[in-house]
């Protein structure tokens, strides 16, 4: 196995860095144990969420038995982890193109095989994050622990190290895959896993516009979704703090565009057409709250719903409300606010009424009014309910995330993390969002803008256009990078 902890990209990491990141390795294993010379056997079955949409497989890895088989022609492995629901959201964008350009998407999440070293460390980890992110509410925590942790301190060649070390933790779960089969990576671990486990076509896309050592795995093509980002990893910019960074290899590094689902890229101009239309009619505008996989937005939710209320009453406006898979949010929220129980209409956990009720609200003589609430305890469903959403909405309220390089109008509330900030700062500059609304009076204020004044019409407009550019065909440009790379190396 290469040494990818001591040299990456050619910048020597310092042995007090490697030595930490031989600590780390060592206390995973302690207390999780090394499965290295475990035989974990694959078993692919059908997604029953997203398989009927996208054609999606899953992956299972366990040492009991094996079922079913992979295309080795015709398939792709989307690697990635339940890490809140960006990743998991990118990776549908990713097995959505696939699907349509002719190809068999094998979905393997490292965050659900919960008899293996990588499922136990990954989920440690990921209960950190949701803390972290749940404790940021705290002002004093976020300003002097998250935001550094999330901006600079992951930004550092030496966390990618240890990185590196506890992934190779990870890569037995690969161990019966075929090896010929390209992976597209939509979180760092399964891409450097599957770079140690010996996979020979790997994409590593990354997710991030603010750029991270966090993000890389040599070995594999990195894909990103803005130029600026571009730039940034092209010199591994502040990697290491105020040194100059040897750069990063040109044929490593591509510039995609957005990670975005062919369904949504192939209607852009059609669901504009309606946004308009809407407005134009004067039909109540649609805006839909979505919370993500740390749940961590209840309290601006509440505000921006108050404050909507006496538009709903008016059908001026309308609410879809997304919880996920925090169903508590939801019934905080119809504790905290009496107003909405007579106007609430629930979409608990039925995933038929919910694919009923986006189909329907697509129509152009559907008129929705009141306040609309959709949880799922399905993880795929909790996700991919926005991206049915999505469609039907006039605005998309929601932390600049994931959820930043959507072709949707968006505002922008509160981060969870600094490095979220570049999201916002992107979509504003090409025109599909607002600025970072970092606090209650701005996040109105956003609000009326839409309301009140042209600012729909404009990011609609821009959307179109940027649509021309090719700014939405990441996900496309990655399916047919790593099939070029299958190509071109046999």
């Amino acid at each position: 196995m290469t040494e990818r902890a001591k040299v990456i990209f050619g910048n020597i990491v310092k042995d007090k860095d490697y030595k930490a990141a031989i600590k780390s390795k060592k206390s995973y294993i302690k207390k999780f144990g090394d499965d290295s010379g475990a035989d974990y056997k694959i078993n692919v079955t059908d997604n029953d969420v997203i398989g009927p949409i996208m054609g999606v497989k899953n992956v299972h890895v366990s040492t009991k038995s094996s079922e079913g088989e992979m295309d080795r022609d015709k398939g792709i492995i989307v690697g990635n982890i339940r890490m809140g629901f960006g990743h998991y959201r990118i990776s549908m964008a990713i097995a959505s193109y696939a699907h349509h350009l002719g190809y068999t998407p094998y979905w393997m999440d490292l965050n659900s095989y919960p008899e293996t070293t990588c499922t136990k460390v990954i989920g440690h980890q990921n209960d950190l994050y949701s803390l972290g992110s749940r404790l940021s509410k705290n002002p004093i925590f976020n300003k002097l622990v998250w935001e550094p942790t999330n901006y600079e301190g992951f930004r550092a060649l030496s966390y990618n190290a240890k990185d590196q070390k506890n992934a190779e933790l990870m890569a037995p779960v690969y161990k019966n895959v075929p090896k010929d089969i390209p992976v597209v990576a939509t979180h760092v671990w399964p891409a450097q896993a599957a770079i140690h486990a010996g996979m020979k076509y790997v994409i590593n896309a990354i997710p991030d516009n603010w750029p991270m050592a966090l993000h890389l795995s040599e070995g594999s093509l990195h894909t990103i979704q803005c130029r600026n980002a571009y730039m940034g990893y092209r010199i591994l910019n502040g990697m290491d703090k105020k040194n100059v960074c040897k750069p990063m290899p040109q044929d490593d590094l591509v510039y995609t565009g957005h990670y975005i689902d062919y369904e949504l890229v192939s209607n852009i101009e059609k669901d504009c057409e309606a946004r308009l239309n809407r407005k134009k009619n004067g039909k109540p505008m649609r805006f839909l709250l979505t919370i993500g996989g740390a749940g961590a937005q209840k309290e601006i939710f509440a505000e921006i719903i108050r404050h909507l209320i006496p538009f709903i009453k008016d059908k001026k406006a309308a609410l879809y409300v997304n919880v996920g898979d925090y169903r508590n949010v939801w019934d905080e929220l119809i504790k905290e606010i009496p107003e909405m129980a007579s106007l609430k209409t629930e979409h608990m956990d039925n995933w038929d009424d919910t694919l009923k009720f986006a189909k329907n609200a697509l129509l152009e003589d559907t008129e929705v009014t009141g306040i609309h609430g959709f949880y799922h305890k399905n993880i795929f469903e909790a996700v991919y309910a926005t991206n049915l959403l999505m469609r039907s909405a006039d605005v998309l309220v929601t932390k600049p995330s994931e959820l930043a390089f959507y072709p949707v109008p968006k505002l922008f509330i509160k981060r969870v993390g600094k490095h979220e900030m570049w999201g916002a700062i992107h979509s504003a500059e090409i025109g599909d969002g607002t600025l970072e609304c970092r606090d209650i009076p701005h996040t109105v204020q956003m609000l009326d803008q839409f309301l009140e004044t042209r600012l729909l019409d404009e990011m609609c407009e821009a959307i179109v256009e940027n649509k021309k550019s090719g700014i939405y065909d990441g996900a496309k440009k990655v399916i047919e990078l790593a099939m070029k790379l299958k190509e071109e190396k046999n």
